[in-house]
C-alpha cells in the first residue's frame, strides 16, 4: 500500500496543527517551498515563547466576562511587521477561542508596515485585525480604539515608547500587560546630567562610568516601571523572554490587574526617585 505523503505538521513539528501555512510563508518564516530555516526557526520559538504568556491572560479576560463571551480586545504596539499579532490571531482569535468578538489592533509608525499589515490581514481573512498608523503616545486619544483593552503588549517599544504603552494601558484599564522593554536611554542621560549633584551620595559609583550610566539606567528604568505598575493596582512578574545567547534585551514584564494595595509600592517609586536624583522623571512614573 502506497504511503500518504506526510503533511507540512509532521515534517515541521514547530508548526502547529491548523496553522495558517501561508502566514508562516508571507511573514518569511517558511521559505515558499515551506523550508524552515535555523534563523526562522530561532524567532518562531521567541513568538511562541510569547504566546505560551499571553494565551492565559486571553482565557483569564474571557473567564472574567462570564457568560457574555463578547471577545478580548488587544493592542500590540510597536507591531513593526506584526509578526506577534498575526501569530496571535492565527492561533488563538482566528477560532474564536478569544471569543465571537475578539480583535487585534496593531499600533505602528512605519505607514509602508501598516499597509502591508491590513492587505496581508485581508488576503488571509482576518477580519478581527485592524492596523493603525500611529505613534503610541498617539494612540492613547485616537478615536478609532475602544475607551477600554484587555490585554496591551510592547515588545521592543524604543526608550519611551514603552513608557508610552504603559500610559495607554493605564488609561484604557487594561487587565493584562506585557511588556519587553527596549532601548531606555532617557532615564541615563538624567543620571548622567546630574551626576555632579550628588558626588556626596556613594551610589553615584554605580553609575560613575559612562559604560555603567547606560547599564545602571536601562536597570533602574525597568525598576521604576514596576513599583509604577504596582502603585496602580497591577500584580507584576518579571522574568526572561528568551536564553541570554538570543538576545540582550531579555526582560518580559507581565502585569495583571488584580486591584492589589497601592501606597507602599507608590512610597518605594518616590524613594527610589529621590535617591538616585531622578526627581524630575516623577511625571514619567506617575502614580
Amino acid at each position: 500500500m502506497k504511503q500518504a505523503k506526510p503533511t507540512v505538521y509532521e515534517l515541521l513539528p514547530e508548526v502547529k496543527p491548523g496553522q495558517s501555512i501561508e502566514l508562516l510563508k508571507e511573514l518569511h518564516i517558511l521559505t515558499r517551498d515551506g523550508k524552515l530555516n535555523q534563523d526562522s526557526r530561532r524567532k518562531l520559538k521567541q513568538v511562541y515563547h510569547l504566546v505560551q504568556f499571553i494565551e492565559p491572560l486571553v482565557k483569564d479576560v474571557l473567564e472574567q466576562q462570564g457568560e457574555t463571551k463578547q471577545g478580548v480586545t488587544l493592542v500590540d504596539h510597536g507591531a513593526g511587521k506584526s509578526y506577534l499579532g498575526f501569530i496571535l490571531y492565527d492561533l488563538l482569535f482566528k477560532g474564536k477561542a478569544a471569543g465571537e468578538g475578539g480583535h487585534i489592533y496593531g499600533i505602528e509608525t512605519r505607514e509602508e508596515l501598516v499597509q502591508k499589515s491590513t492587505e496581508l490581514a485581508a488576503r488571509l481573512g482576518f477580519g478581527g485585525m485592524s492596523f493603525l498608523n500611529l505613534s503610541v503616545a498617539e494612540s492613547t486619544e485616537s478615536v478609532k480604539l475602544p475607551p477600554t483593552i484587555d490585554v496591551v503588549t510592547a515588545l521592543h517599544a524604543c526608550n519611551t515608547a514603552t513608557d508610552d504603552a504603559i500610559d495607554f494601558a493605564l488609561k484604557k484599564k487594561a487587565k493584562h500587560i506585557v511588556l519587553v522593554p527596549c532601548c531606555q536611554a532617557e532615564v541615563a542621560s538624567v543620571l548622567n546630567r546630574n551626576k555632579g549633584k550628588s558626588l556626596a551620595n556613594s551610589l553615584t559609583e554605580i553609575w560613575r562610568h559612562p559604560i555603567h550610566t547606560r547599564e545602571f539606567g536601562s536597570q533602574i528604568t525597568n525598576v521604576l516601571r514596576c513599583l509604577q505598575l504596582e502603585a496602580h493596582g497591577y500584580q507584576v512578574t518579571v522574568t526572561e523572554l528568551v536564553g541570554w545567547e538570543h538576545s540582550m534585551k531579555n526582560e518580559l514584564i507581565v502585569a495583571t490587574y488584580k486591584n492589589l494595595p497601592r501606597k507602599r509600592p507608590a512610597e518605594r517609586l518616590q524613594q527610589v526617585l529621590a535617591e538616585v536624583g531622578l526627581e524630575e522623571m516623577a511625571q514619567r512614573f506617575y502614580v
